[in-house]
């Protein structure tokens, strides 16, 4: 469940912030470490594909998702920061709407072996970040993936070696 959520109207921005039970560089590894993000980005309903995911400044990355009717949702963006493993900014965009670009940046606060991860989105207009908002689940879709998250930080923190 996402922690908190700051959607004020008349904003073009959304910012939402987490607390997952991991430490800061297992969730850095799994915000950018290809073979983590397929099993967790987007709704369990559909498979994602991670196509490209060169996390460093000026690098690109690119997501495939498909349903269970073979339908592709395609989404891509260009790294603009990665500070390794505090604060990654990117581009993101849906294939399918072209020219609606928006500006994510996540950054990672160590809370001595927990990590605060917060999103903030910034549109290119409130019409924008309005029409995102209102596609039917998107809401609970971004609860679900970081549901999903959180589970996959589990697993894979029980998985390393003690120190």
């Amino acid at each position: 469940m996402v922690e908190t959520q700051q959607i004020e109207p008349g904003k073009q921005e959304i910012v939402l912030a987490e607390v997952f039970d991991a430490p800061r560089e297992l969730v850095w590894k799994a915000c950018t470490d290809p073979d983590l993000i397929s099993q967790w980005w987007g709704p369990r309903s559909l498979k994602t594909m991670v196509e490209k995911m060169d996390a460093r400044p000026g690098g690109l990355w690119r997501i495939v998702q498909r349903d269970a009717e073979g339908n592709e949702y395609s989404f891509h963006g260009v790294f603009h920061e990665v500070t390794q493993p505090e604060r990654l900014v990117y581009t993101f965009e849906y294939e399918e709407m072209p020219g609606h670009v928006l500006l994510e940046t996540d950054t990672f606060d160590d809370l001595e072996g927990k990590t605060r991860m917060t999103t903030h989105l910034v549109f290119q207009s409130v019409e924008d970040r309005d029409a995102m908002l209102q596609q039917p689940g998107m809401r609970e879709e971004m609860e679900e993936t970081m549901d999903l998250l959180a589970k996959l930080l589990a697993s894979q923190k029980r998985a390393a070696p003690a120190r």
